[in-house]
């Protein structure tokens, strides 16, 4: 073990503001052997999201809190090394919760296996991977789409939002995404197809969302809450449905998160609102896993990823998440 490159990125203390460099402290300590029904993987490639943002909070959340001193929790694809755990062996690629690290011991519970026959380890961590599930699970469980009706979604050029789209698209719904900055919107137009997309750092949100879904809304997808939360809510229709994936816009203050002003909406719709984890869905991971598959195979479903190279960037990836910076699902490859 000790010939095997290390460095984890370990959570130095918890923000109280914006994530600076002085949140991470990095680290190059060498793996213990693994104890029972754990394994030592050799990571391969990592996946920056914006629940890590939640995790480092100490305010409760669905999952406890990273711990100062901690190896920052992630999800990852690695190979295992040595075993300790009855379901996998040596030389078994895996998935899950490995932490940020290029090489570490895991508690075998957190872990899948996964074959890159199928699919690139990419992809088990975009569309065929949390991401992928969440959009399918919170859009088709929660949301409840039907055929000719309309879906908006926030962040829509986003690794869940883009998903969560192009989910709609296959529903036979009209579809409206809302992103910011002319690429992400050409990207959504252009290429994803979408009915009508809407630029909330250009347009004028509420103005421009009625001229897109003048009939109003059925359904919304929220990644970001706040203030786009709010001008959707005034929008929607009788009966409409509003799936709380994320709330982005409140993550750089966690502490005094802000809720939706404009609620009294869905009293008078009669409507619904909705938050959800993947914790309520990951006995169902592989229902979701084969119909993404099919549809990706059969080229209804494209997963756009951004890739950075090397843990070092961990610091700056994370800030693009926050910062909107990256084009697509964020992942960090490992490999040389």
């Amino acid at each position: 073990m000790s010939a095997l490159p290390v460095t984890q990125v370990r959570l130095r203390a918890y923000p109280t503001g914006p994530v600076g460099p002085e949140t991470w402290q990095i680290t190059h300590d060498a793996p213990t052997a693994p104890g029972p029904n754990q394994v030592l993987l050799q990571m391969h490639m990592l996946s920056i999201d914006p629940g890590m943002r939640g995790w480092i909070s100490p305010k409760r959340s669905y999952m406890p809190p990273v711990k100062p001193g901690e190896v920052m929790r992630g999800f990852g694809v690695g190979t295992v090394l040595e075993s300790q755990a009855k379901a996998f062996a040596p030389g078994d690629v895996v998935t899950g919760l490995t932490g940020i690290q290029t090489t570490g011991v895991v508690d075998a519970m957190f872990l899948r296996k996964i074959d890159l026959a199928v699919a690139p380890a990419s992809s088990h961590l975009s569309g065929l991977g949390m991401t992928g599930f969440t959009a399918y699970f919170g859009l088709l469980d929660i949301g409840k789409p039907k055929a000719g009706q309309t879906v908006v979604v926030s962040a829509a050029a986003g690794a869940v939002g883009s998903m969560a789209c192009q989910i709609a698209k296959i529903q036979g719904c009209r579809v409206v995404g809302i992103a910011g900055g002319a690429d992400k919107c050409a990207y959504l137009h252009d290429v994803l197809g979408l009915d009508a997309v809407i630029d909330y750092k250009t347009d004028d949100l509420g103005a421009a969302l009625k001229a897109a879904a003048p009939g109003g809304v059925d359904l919304y997808f929220d990644n970001v809450g706040g203030a786009v939360l709010d001008t959707v809510l005034m929008q929607i229709k009788h009966h409409a449905r509003v799936v709380l994936c994320g709330g982005i816009s409140q993550y750089g203050s966690m502490q005094h998160a802000r809720g939706p002003a404009n609620y009294l909406q869905l009293i008078a719709q009669s409507a619904t609102m909705q938050g959800f984890t993947m914790m309520d869905f990951m006995h169902r991971v592989p229902e979701a896993q084969a119909q993404i598959l099919a549809w990706q195979q059969a080229g209804q479903l494209q997963f756009r990823q951004h890739v950075l190279h090397g843990i070092e960037c961990f610091p700056q990836a994370f800030d693009m998440i926050f910062s909107g910076a990256n084009q697509g699902k964020l992942l960090i490859d490992l490999q040389a």
